[in-house]
Parts: C-alpha cells; structure tokens; sequence
C-alpha cells in the first residue's frame, strides 16, 4: 500500500508535461526486470512511460514529499507493479531498506515544480495565487514561505534571495519588501508578486502586471529563493550526491539528474565529476531541442546530466 495519505482532487488529469522524456528514456537505457527510482515522481510523466519499459517483471519506485502528486501518480501507475512513498529522494537507504532491496538498476531525479503544484491555488507555488503563500511540498515538515518571510530582517532577506535566487538585486527587494509588510502582512503568493513588481527591476522594464519584457516575472528568482529555503532543496540534494545515490545505485547503474538553475546544476556537475565513482555518459548536460521549447517553455532551463556508477 503507499506510504502517503490520498487528498481529494482528480488524479486522472494531470495537466503537467514532463521535460525532455525521449532523452531521459533514451540514456537511462532501460529494459524489462530493471527496477528503477524516481526519486521525484511527481504527476508520474517520466515514471509512467518507465514502468511500460520495465514491465512486466520490473518494478518502478516513486517518491514523493508532495502527498498530492503521490496520489496523482497512484491513479496514473495503477497498471503497474509500483511502490510509492512520500518521502525525500535523501530517505531513499530507508525506503529501500523497508521493501528489502539492497540496490536499484536505475534513479531519476526531475528537481523541476511541477505544472500541477503550480496550477494549486491553496499551496502558493504560481504568482497569482490567492492562496496562502505556503511553498512547501510536505506541509507537515518545516514553515510556510509567509511565516519565514515575516521573520526575516532585511540584512536575512537580502542575503537568502542572493543564496538561493542568485537576485541580484536582493537588497533593494529585500527593502521593498520589508516596507510592504509594514504597511499590510504578505500572506498571498499574490501579496509577494505584487510587493516584488512595486520595486521594478534595474535595467529592465515592466508590463502593467509586473511582468518583465523577457517575458519573466520579476519575483521568479524571489520565489525560487523561498521555495528552496522552506524545503531545504540543496541540503536535501547535498545529501543525496554526497552518498546516497552512490550506495543505493548498483555497480554499472545509470542515474539521471534534470535540474532547472545553476545552484542544482552546478552540484550534480561536481559529483557526477568525481571519477572513481561516476563514469561520465553526458560530457555536457543535455537541453531541451528547440521544438520542445516551443511546445513546453518550461523545458527551456531544464539540463540533464546522466552518468553510470562504476
């Protein structure tokens, strides 16, 4: 049985798009009786599409700390020998250690937002959203982005939207900000996005909505910076590329690792680099084609870097 508890919504419509699918099955290389991790299930794009090339004797493993994509990715892997537990990609020893097998063939991490997440208005993850600025994928783990960003001074707020949003423009934001919610708390995901447009962005000019001529929003990095904060992205993806994904991949496996900015990216970089352990099988990480950029624009900061462990 999963390991999460189901949330009324409809799991058999995802609206979320997976990004570069023909590459990430291309290079994981992938035939019946492997058993294989996604360690970011999501909507279960990637996974669902693995399972029909591991069956009918593999077995596919999905986590998830979203208890609402696990439950959308049950309704779309019903078909198939499947484990799913909500828990972090870094809790893999554990899961692994519960289902009794020692090592897997294969491990997939996709560290993008989901189109699901972003099109739930009560989780704070879209600009617009009238829900409560939240951000966090297991809400039972951590605080809400509105309580953090109420506790932050500007000097704290400054240098987090530098760390984890590379802003930069974090200061004058981080003034904005506090002196927004002086005026009226940010509770919204629409709150943030507004306080944020009201600053403007040096260099660049906006829309009437707040929306830079580049066609991305000025609070982009903003959100990114708090969303890693509150889930603690890097330090969970740290401890994953520190050891975890050696230990639980088997001698000649094959990890996949798509990350969306250079903060992800340039980790995977380094421990894919280290050459007693990964034989590198993507010298240069691997990007979206130009037709799938234009069908899914999401795809266009994706990079996918694929490596086997020796």
């Amino acid at each position: 049985m999963p390991e999460f508890t189901p949330i009324a919504q409809d799991p058999s419509r995802p609206v979320h798009v997976p990004v570069l699918l023909r590459e990430v099955l291309q290079n994981l290389q992938l035939g019946p009786g492997l058993v294989v991790v996604d360690g970011t299930v999501g909507a279960a794009g990637h996974s669902r599409q693995i399972a029909g090339r591991i069956a009918p004797s593999g077995t596919l493993i999905g986590l998830d700390r979203d208890a609402r994509m696990l439950e959308i990715a049950a309704h779309q892997l019903s078909a198939f020998p499947t484990h799913l537990h909500q828990a972090s990609y870094a809790e893999l020893p554990r899961v692994l250690a519960g289902l009794h097998i020692p090592a897997v063939d294969r491990i997939l991490l996709d560290l993008g937002l989901s189109s699901d997440q972003l099109a739930d208005e009560s989780r704070g993850f879209s600009f617009s959203a009238a829900g409560p600025l939240d951000l966090r994928f297991d809400t039972r783990q951590g605080e809400p982005a509105s309580d953090l960003l109420a506790r932050l001074d500007e000097h704290e707020l400054a240098e987090l939207l530098e760390r984890f949003g590379e802003e930069s423009d974090s200061r004058r934001i981080a003034r904005n900000i506090v002196a927004w919610r002086q005026r009226s708390p940010i509770l919204t995901a629409r709150d943030l996005a507004d306080a944020v447009a009201s600053t403007g962005r040096r260099g660049k000019s906006t829309d009437r909505g707040g929306r830079s001529h580049d066609d991305r929003h000025p609070a982009t990095r903003v959100f990114q910076a708090l969303r890693i904060a509150v889930n603690q992205e890097l330090q969970q993806l740290e401890t994953f590329l520190g050891g975890v994904l050696y230990d639980c991949l088997k001698p000649g496996g094959i990890a996949a690792i798509i990350s969306f900015h250079s903060l992800e990216d340039r980790l995977v970089k380094q421990a894919f680099r280290e050459p007693n352990s990964w034989q590198l099988l993507s010298p240069k990480p691997i990007a979206a084609s130009p037709a799938e950029q234009r069908f899914n624009p999401r795809s266009r900061t994706a990079r996918l870097r694929v490596a086997k462990r020796l």
